[in-house]
């Protein structure tokens, strides 16, 4: 292996799936003010991610909707609104007739 390659930064920082549960402790450069102690005792950098392998449904082969901006329930209730308007509207025409 090449000396000197790597960056100066590069340690160990446990990698946290919010989604899951599941940490793994991978080697980064990635910069994080959190710590948390992992298995061995050690303090290492923390960083949270809301989708891993851990969680994704392309390597747990589930299919499951991870909303973390609440988009579902925007989208659910425009829906809603849309079918609602258009009945109403569908019973106004007729009673036009």
């Amino acid at each position: 292996m090449k000396k000197e390659i790597h960056p100066k930064e590069y340690r160990s920082v446990i990698f946290e799936d919010v989604t899951a549960g599941k940490r793994f402790l991978i080697g980064s450069t990635i910069h994080s003010e959190k710590t948390d102690k992992w298995d061995d005792g050690k303090e290492y950098a923390l960083v949270q991610v809301e989708i891993s392998s851990a969680s994704h449904p392309f390597y747990t082969g589930n299919a499951k909707i991870v909303d973390t901006a609440g988009r579902v329930e925007k989208f659910k209730s425009r829906v809603a609104a849309a079918k609602t308007k258009k009945t109403t509207s569908k019973g106004s025409k007729k009673s036009e007739k």
